[in-house]
């Protein structure tokens, strides 16, 4: 059994001692709030599960204080007493737990809401308007605010504030970043000046809440940033904050009374290391961390891709940093903290980083969600019990949907028995998590096989499930998750020996060669041409519509592929369909109608899947209810598959 005695070892956050070392990060759920920044049940039922999943700090998500200064906006300051009361519902519930919870203060977003900002700049995503300058009056309006705010933190039982923050491009970053204030007053000009209200921040909260009150600030340790709206793939060509600067502002923090740093990386300029997919490598911002915790004495706290805990227990014991901020996997598995404490590492549902329920459901949706964990922002509601009337239960196919339904519907108390037609677990995880970056994938299979084994389901591998066989099983409810099979065109040379399918590329890297096009411009092909591009193949993408990743695809992660693309010397062709496939490479007409060959090695068809023939009607007399789920149903992704199949076993 794995140990990790580093991070399960108690911390001083100022005052307040915390019990172990893995906090759960500052993030905005969409349910959680009222307008006023008052919990709602379900965000006071969301904290407690996490609290009851070990998490040793607690911090909540961007709460506003200011309505005074940028019109229109509540914040807690509007309704205190509703405030102080849903705060001692929190706190006493969490107290249980022994977890402790920060709020973290904001004075509102600045540039990227469109808000008033230290300079007039450009709205983020919107150039063409430009943000009003902030007059020194609503600046010292807005502080004040943010020491009243934590005074009514404190009373309503939080044991600190957290500081929404220097990070992001947020409005406190805009006041710091060179490239965004302007200022020829006490709040501009020299780095002290541009960081004077961070100062004058943490002064108004020791006046109005004391000066024991703990109060960590929340840092980016480098911008990431080439230009307004422009991501630095890179990381050169910086015009925002390098890692000298932080460290600089680092020190400063802690002479004028921070208690700690929460540090993470870049503005939502440089978006996806500010909210990093899978391709950003885990533990990206660790060495800067160090590099700050060398000159502060204060805590140095590390987040952004930071759930793997072996990396996270050597951070630690090496005096790297002091503890450990994870946001997603908060999500993806709320008892995360108490599986690594135990030395349970192999039983974590892995969050897989593709930021499509959490970070894209809140911006698209209004809401977060979790691709791997159905039940976020339903702890209560989604609260899987025994059945009364326990069922047998087939499942036809062992991939994702096919296990997330036998984990359920096994929680449910019915007797479940899986058939999966080949020799493994996994379905279509094991070639998505075949790239490099994706490891991930392949940990949330392990997580399903696990479960498989713990709640001892009856799985038969090597068995293709007939209509005779289970016409004569005599099961209450039969639930196919056949699959998809690869869409594969009708053109000349489909056939030949340089054509391969996306999924038999990935699972055999030895067919591909170092000139490689890809038909398809999909996320799926667009991830398989970023890993080839990154290991120095020749790559060209060939898609037959205007652009690509055209679909619901978090913006994140098509703008780091798109900026890898670019970085990568990709050729990228649209409005372009292929036509045939000879010995010298990939026959393809362009927008013009004109026809060109592109040499290749390999030709990868990766121009998207369909649901397999259903078989469902034929079994209309077999005496069970059929469930057809994942991509047999609608062809999906991770999220889509493991949604439908907790929809379906829950509801057993």
């Amino acid at each position: 059994m794995k140990s990790y005695p580093h991070l399960a070892t108690p911390i001083q956050i100022g005052k307040v001692t915390v019990k172990n070392r893995i906090f759960m990060a500052p993030m905005d759920t969409g349910f959680g709030n009222d307008i006023y920044g008052n919990f709602t049940d379900a965000g006071v039922e969301y904290f407690v599960r996490r609290a009851a999943g070990g998490f040793g700090l607690l911090y909540s998500g961007g709460t506003n204080t200011d309505s005074t200064v940028d019109k229109g906006v509540h914040c807690i300051l509007d309704c205190p007493d509703a405030f102080r009361k849903t705060g001692m519902v929190l706190n006493s519930r969490i107290r249980a737990y022994n977890a402790k919870m920060f709020i973290q203060l904001t004075l509102n977003i600045g540039r990227n809401a469109g808000l008033k900002t230290p300079s007039p700049l450009p709205v983020l995503r919107n150039p063409n308007i430009i943000t009003e300058e902030l007059t020194v009056e609503e600046i010292q309006i807005k502080v004040d605010e943010i020491g009243r705010a934590a005074k009514l933190c404190r009373e309503a039982g939080y044991p600190g504030v957290d500081i929404h923050a220097l990070h992001w491009g947020h409005l406190i970053d805009s006041f710091a970043l060179s490239c965004m204030n302007h200022r020829t007053d006490q709040y501009g000009g020299s780095l002290e000046n541009r960081l004077r209200i961070a100062k004058e921040i943490v002064e108004s909260i020791k006046k109005y809440a004391g000066n024991d009150y703990p109060v960590t600030m929340r840092l980016a340790l480098k911008s990431y940033m080439k230009g307004f709206d422009k991501a630095s793939f890179d990381g050169k060509d910086e015009v925002g904050r390098t890692l000298e600067e932080a460290i600089e502002i680092a020190k400063m923090l802690e002479s004028w009374g921070y208690d700690g740093l929460s540090t993470d990386a870049g503005t939502l300029d440089g978006y996806y290391y500010a909210m990093p997919p899978a391709y950003v490598p885990a533990g990206y911002t660790l060495d800067m961390a160090a590099a700050v915790k060398k000159v502060v004495s204060i805590p140095v706290l590390c987040g952004s891709r930071m759930a793997d805990p072996d990396m996270d227990e050597q951070a630690i014991a090496d005096g790297k940093i002091d503890a450990v901020v994870v946001g997603r996997q908060a999500f993806a598995d709320p008892d995360f903290v108490n599986k690594i404490i135990t030395g349970k590492p192999e039983t974590v549902r892995t969050c897989i980083g593709c930021n499509q329920g959490c970070i894209w459901g809140y911006f698209t949706r209004g809401r977060v969600s979790c691709a791997v964990n159905p039940e976020v922002g339903y702890e209560r509601e989604l609260n899987i019990t025994k059945s009364p009337e326990p069922k047998k239960v087939i499942i036809v196919g062992g991939g994702v949907a096919g296990m997330e339904a036998a984990r359920v519907a096994t929680l449910r108390g019915h007797r479940v028995s899986l058939y999966e037609k080949s020799d493994v677990l996994g379905g279509n995880l094991i070639p998505a998590g075949s790239h490099d970056f994706k490891k991930e994938v392949l940990q949330l299979n392990e997580y399903y096989k696990n479960e498989m084994k713990r709640l001892n389901i009856d799985i038969h591998l090597n068995t293709e499930m007939t209509i005779e066989m289970l016409d004569k099983a005599n099961a209450d409810a039969i639930i196919l998750a056949v699959g998809s099979r690869a869409v594969v065109p009708r053109i000349d040379g489909i056939h030949h020996s340089k054509v391969v399918l996306g999924i038999d590329a990935l699972l055999h890297p030895d067919k591909v060669g170092e000139r490689v096009v890809i038909v398809g411009g999909g996320l799926t092909g667009c991830e398989i041409a970023y890993g080839y591009a990154k290991d120095g193949k020749k790559v060209t993408i060939v898609e037959a519509l205007d652009d690509l990743m055209k679909g619901d695809v978090p913006d994140m992660n098509r703008m780091m592929l798109m900026d890898g693309f670019e970085y990568y010397k990709t050729n990228i062709l649209t409005k372009t369909m292929l036509k045939s496939v000879n010995d010298d490479g990939a026959v393809v007409e362009l927008s013009d109608h004109s026809v060109k060959t592109i040499p290749a090695d390999t030709v990868i068809l990766s121009i998207g899947y369909k649901p397999l023939e259903s078989i469902a009607s034929k079994l209309a007399n077999c005496g069970a209810v059929i469930y057809e789920i994942g991509d047999g149903n609608r062809v999906g992704n991770i999220m889509t598959a493991i949604q439908d199949a907790y929809e379906v076993a829950y509801h057993l």
